[in-house]
C-alpha cells in the first residue's frame, strides 16, 4: 500500500501482514504481543505467550509486557507466583489495537460479502498460500482459489474476478492473484495440482464448503 507525500512522490510501500497485522504500524515485538491479547479475552502468562510467539525470546516478551503495562495498555494480575496479562480494553487505544489485530477476519468477511453478491457465484472459494498458513511477509501474494460452474459465462465471470482482485489489492496492499478451475477441471486434475492440496490442508474457505472440496480431492485420488 503506497504512502504518498504532499508532493505526490511515493515515500514507501506498506503491505499488510495478515498474520502480524500490527506490523502495519509497528514492526516490533509489541505488535505481536498486542495481537494475541487483542484477539482473546483471557489472560496470558509470559510462558504462554512465548509458546504462541515462538519466534521471540521469553525475556523479550517479558520486557514488552512490562513496558506495555507501564503505559497502561496492558493490565497485569498476579496468579500464584506468576503474573498474567490482558489487554486493557478500557484504554483509549484499545479499539484501534483490536481493529488492527482483526484485519484478517475483516478481509475474509469482505471477500465473503463480495462473493455472495456475484451474479455468478463460485461453487467454492478459499484464501490460500502465505496468508492462510501464517507465513505472510512483505511482498507476498494473497491467493484466492475459485471453482466456477462449468456453464458459467466466461466474460461475466472474468469481470467479477478482475474487480475483486483490484479490491483485494486495495484492501491489503499485497499483490493478489486468482487460481481458477471449473468443476470439471477440478474433477480431472484434483491430485495433480499442489495448490488444491494446499488449500484443502490450510485454506480459509470464503464460499462453499470445505467438505465439498475435500470430497472431490478424495475422488480424484481414487
Amino acid at each position: 500500500m503506497p504512502i504518498v507525500g504532499s508532493d505526490g512522490r511515493i515515500l514507501e510501500d506498506v503491505e499488510v501482514d495478515l498474520n502480524r497485522p500490527l506490523m502495519t504500524v509497528t514492526p516490533t515485538l509489541d505488535g505481536d504481543v498486542l495481537t494475541v491479547l487483542a484477539n482473546h479475552d483471557g489472560i496470558f502468562t509470559t510462558g504462554q505467550l512465548h509458546r504462541l510467539l515462538a519466534r521471540h525470546s521469553e525475556e523479550g516478551i517479558r520486557k514488552v509486557l512490562r513496558r506495555l503495562t507501564k503505559q497502561g495498555v496492558v493490565l497485569s494480575d498476579r496468579v500464584g507466583n506468576a503474573f498474567a496479562y490482558r489487554l486493557n480494553r478500557d484504554h483509549l487505544a484499545a479499539g484501534h489495537i483490536i481493529g488492527l489485530a482483526r484485519l484478517r477476519k475483516v478481509l475474509l468477511e469482505r471477500i465473503e460479502h463480495r462473493l455472495e453478491s456475484w451474479e455468478i457465484p463460485p461453487i467454492y472459494a478459499a484464501v490460500f498460500e502465505a496468508a492462510a498458513r501464517g507465513g505472510t511477509t512483505e511482498g507476498s501474494e494473497v491467493g484466492l482459489l475459485l471453482i466456477r460452474p462449468d456453464d458459467a459465462d466466461g466474460g461475466r465471470w472474468e469481470a467479477q474476478v478482475d474487480e475483486l482482485m483490484v479490491e483485494m489489492t486495495r484492501w491489503v496492499g499485497n499483490d493478489t492473484r486468482p487460481v481458477e478451475f471449473t468443476e470439471a477441471e477440478l474433477a480431472a486434475r484434483a491430485y495433480d495440482e499442489a495448490v488444491l492440496r494446499d488449500v484443502a490442508r490450510d485454506g480459509l474457505t470464503v464460499a462453499g464448503s470445505h467438505t465439498w472440496l475435500a470430497g472431490h480431492l478424495r475422488m480424484g485420488k481414487g
